[in-house]
């Protein structure tokens, strides 16, 4: 015979242990923040560090589905605690990183406040998720990306390049543009959007010893990806806009 009140238990303290995961990555973000208050910030620490709530991101949702976490812990709002990290994950501690490093032209905290701005309207647009359909309304806020690939930039190009990316990144936050959300991506781009994306973040890690000066074949290799994310999103796009038109 099944205990109920020791199941019901159980299914709450399942529950709840999603929202203290979700909400750990901003230990990971606190320390990211320490790191670049000393006086000579590693930023190949502080992306591994960056790494850890990316991680978490991508498992809290499924096992938030798997227990119920909604019936089960819901006076807390999971969604809001995802935002939180997320913003701080994903936006501001990699702008933060991309300021302190000099990776931006003067003035580079008008930069970083204009991308910082944008992203906030993103995560409150309360449309930016469009799940049933599998896209983001706008730039996805994935500065931790942006911020990676501008010490590349930086180190090679100067900074004039990482003030126009952004800025152009900045203005598709907040524009009616649409990008793949690779985890409810349509089929049958799902599996090679989320196998590309497992190859991309070994490259990634394959240029971290050497970073911001990896060998340059390691460098245009790991932007095959994110060109066939961008392409992918407008294709995908344009197909459900012309779906979603009315017969003449």
């Amino acid at each position: 015979m099944v205990d109920a009140p020791r199941e019901a238990a159980w299914a709450r303290l399942r529950a709840f242990s999603v929202h203290v995961l979700t909400a750990s990555g901003v230990a990971f973000d606190f320390a990211a923040v320490a790191l670049l208050s000393g006086p000579a910030p590693d930023p190949r620490v502080l992306f591994l560090l960056l790494m850890a709530p990316v991680v978490i991101d991508a498992v809290d949702g499924p096992l938030a589905r798997r227990w119920a976490v909604a019936r089960w812990a819901a006076p807390i709002q999971g969604r809001t605690i995802d935002d939180i990290v997320d913003y701080l994950t994903f936006t501001f501690v990699p702008l933060l990183l991309v300021w302190r490093m000099g990776w931006l032209p003067r003035p580079a905290a008008a930069y970083v406040v204009v991308a910082c701005v944008a992203s906030l309207f993103g995560f409150a647009n309360a449309a930016a998720k469009q799940e049933d359909e599998g896209f983001f309304l706008g730039f996805p806020s994935y500065w931790n990306v942006f911020a990676f690939y501008a010490g590349l930039w930086a180190a090679r190009h100067g900074t004039a390049p990482v003030a126009v990316a952004c800025l152009l990144l900045s203005a598709l936050t907040v524009l009616p543009v649409r990008f793949i959300y690779p985890n409810l991506a349509p089929r049958p781009w799902r599996a090679p959007l989320l196998a590309g994306a497992a190859v991309w973040l070994a490259l990634l890690a394959a240029m971290l010893p050497s970073y911001p000066l990896p060998p340059a074949p390691l460098v245009w290799a790991s932007l095959v990806y994110p060109a066939f994310y961008v392409g992918l999103s407008v294709v995908l796009d344009r197909c459900g806009r012309r779906r979603g038109q009315p017969d003449a």
